[in-house]
């Protein structure tokens, strides 16, 4: 297989499409498991006897643990060969979401939730380590983005094949197939996994998270993260409830408005990559081809949001998909940047560090709106503080962080080039 540079323009490799499948999948996989609980709320909610709080303290569960266990699962990736870390991780995670069908009561829930939390920490840190070492940067827009298709097909796809299903056959069911069914992708991940060949990876220096957390530049990336993610798991944590409690649609309706949502999101943020690498390869240089599809995504989104809360109902539903829509933007291209300032030595603990704060949004956004929620019995209210973080992002990404190319460190390794980027290795074949 061809090494990746920095210049080159060609399209992926044999051995990067497969491994580029592979991630998408398990992203897809990652983010069905994730949303599933807030697809079954309603049902959970009867079946328990839960408040608006207590159930939004069991949808922000997961978020404790997978946002602590990034800086972790960051550290592992660098440390460790990350093809395996991503292995381990995702039995992990497929073991709790089978688990989860099973469980009976609100204290097991949770416990499974968390352990959940565990085991998708690993899969961003992964990601971004693998794409940093063996994408170059006129590769990567396109490589994040059809993992961003990822996770915005998964939650589609949930909300709207699970959706259907638990209301046919029940949420538990759903549970422990979708968890069974998932282990049959580790066959093909260990068999085409990246395996580091022709280079050593001892020598290169993974620079620590205190050193990353001097950057302003990664304080941005951290912000921006944290302002798209409460977006992103307002919509998975409660869309379907906001649906059919306050909208009054029945299931399948809310199940085929969301996924028709996350899948033509799916389809734009696609293009968003494509788009950002092709006007990177006509001269236009990271930072601003970066910057203006992450920026211009938040906006758009925080517009789409507020007229999607008080339009009718015909009206909201074309609002939430092109909100949702507009968030494709910046997820497709807001890892690109940190693959980009980070290098393939740091990008795994630069990506937990990020994901770390990033998710912290996991635990205030459904928290919050449920609190809200009970407060004032109206969903304008959590739309308008989305809305309001939403353009706190876009600020973020245009102001706070500086400019998209590799970070030159202070005590920079001698195995470093001056661009940034060490010497790549190759796939195996």
């Amino acid at each position: 297989m061809r090494t990746a540079t920095h210049q080159s323009t060609q399209g992926l490799s044999t051995p990067q499409s497969r491994v580029l499948i592979l991630l998408a999948v398990s992203v897809f996989i990652n983010y069905i498991d994730r949303a599933n609980l807030s697809i079954a709320a309603p049902m959970l909610k009867d079946e328990l006897g839960l408040s608006a709080s207590h159930l939004g303290v069991l949808l922000a569960s997961f978020f404790c643990t997978y946002a602590i266990f990034q800086l972790l699962s960051g550290w592992l990736v660098d440390r460790f060969d990350v093809s395996l870390v991503m292995a381990a991780g995702f039995l992990l995670w497929s073991i709790a979401t089978t688990a989860t069908g099973l469980a009976h009561g609100f204290g097991v829930l949770l416990g499974v939730r968390l352990i959940l939390g565990v085991g998708e920490s690993v899969a961003y840190p992964s990601y971004s380590k693998i794409l940093a070492r063996h994408f170059s940067e006129n590769q990567r827009g396109f490589a994040n983005s059809l993992i961003a298709a990822g996770l915005l097909i998964g939650p589609g796809f949930g909300m709207f094949v699970g959706g259907t299903l638990m209301a046919r056959f029940g949420w538990r069911t759903f549970f422990v197939v979708l968890g069974l069914i998932s282990l049959i992708w580790l066959w093909p991940w260990l068999k085409f996994r990246p395996r580091e060949q022709g280079v050593a990876l001892a020598p290169i220096k993974a620079h620590s998270i205190f050193e990353i957390l001097k950057l302003r530049t990664a304080w941005g990336t951290c912000s921006g993260l944290f302002c798209a993610n409460y977006l992103n798991y307002f919509l998975i944590t409660w869309l379907p409830f906001y649906l059919v409690r306050e909208r009054h649609f029945s299931m399948d309706k809310m199940a085929k408005i969301a996924g028709a949502a996350y899948l033509s999101a799916a389809a734009f943020g696609t293009l968003c990559g494509w788009l950002s690498d092709r006007w990177i390869d006509a001269g236009g240089t990271p930072t601003r081809v970066r910057k203006t599809f992450t920026s211009v995504g938040m906006v758009c989104s925080a517009i789409f949001l507020m007229v999607c809360v008080v339009a009718t109902p015909a009206l909201s539903i074309a609002m939430l998909i092109l909100a949702v829509v507009s968030l494709s933007m910046c997820t497709s291209n807001l890892w690109a940047i940190t693959q980009t300032l980070g290098g393939p030595q740091t990008a795994g603990r630069w990506t937990g560090v990020q994901n770390f704060v990033g998710n912290l949004a996991g635990v205030v956004a459904p928290a919050l709106t449920g609190l809200v929620l009970e407060r004032t019995g109206q969903f304008f209210w959590p739309f308008a503080i989305t809305a309001a973080v939403c353009l706190l992002g876009a600020m973020s990404w245009i102001f706070v962080v500086g400019s998209v190319q590799p970070v030159v460190w202070p005590s920079q390794s001698p195995e470093i080039s001056p661009s940034g980027e060490p010497p790549r290795p190759v796939f195996s074949t």
